[in-house]
């Protein structure tokens, strides 16, 4: 991938798509947002969302582990961070996804639905884009926090 119009080298790296995985992607992504000079309250929001959409991956997009990879895409900028992960498992259309009822009681929940809520409530920016050549691509950014 390419660098970020910053200047600030992409760092990449693929991971086979297993939940054995989700450790070193959570050390790749922690140690950039890291770098890229996020509180750590930010740096635990990107950790959980690259956790969630990646064990979303191994499950929605590729059906079960070890039937694809994800390569996951950390660029660095003057605002902060910005993760892309792409798969080329199934296509995912964030609008078949019903957002949740989260007034309903447990028992009267539709199952599903939370995972994607939670990414979009923990980021500050979230974009999904399907081809068939790239396959599916969650792009998800993380702005520093403003100091007074």
């Amino acid at each position: 991938m390419d660098d970020s119009p910053d200047g600030y080298p992409a760092q990449t790296a693929t991971f086979p798509g297993r939940c054995d995985s989700l450790i070193g992607i959570c050390e790749f992504v922690t140690r950039v947002a890291e770098d890229a000079g996020l509180s750590a309250r930010a740096v635990y929001a990107v950790q959980t969302a690259v956790d969630e959409a990646c064990a979303n991956i191994i499950e929605h997009a590729y059906g079960g582990e070890g039937r694809g990879d994800i390569e996951c895409a950390c660029h660095i900028n003057n605002d902060g961070l910005t993760v892309i992960l792409r798969d080329h498992g199934r296509p995912f259309d964030p609008a078949s996804v019903p957002e949740p009822d989260l007034r309903a009681s447990l028992e009267d929940r539709r199952e599903g639905g939370l995972g994607l809520y939670f990414i979009r409530q923990l980021m500050d920016e979230v974009r999904f884009e399907f081809s068939p050549e790239a396959g599916n691509v969650l792009t998800m950014v993380k702005h520093k926090e403003k100091t007074p």
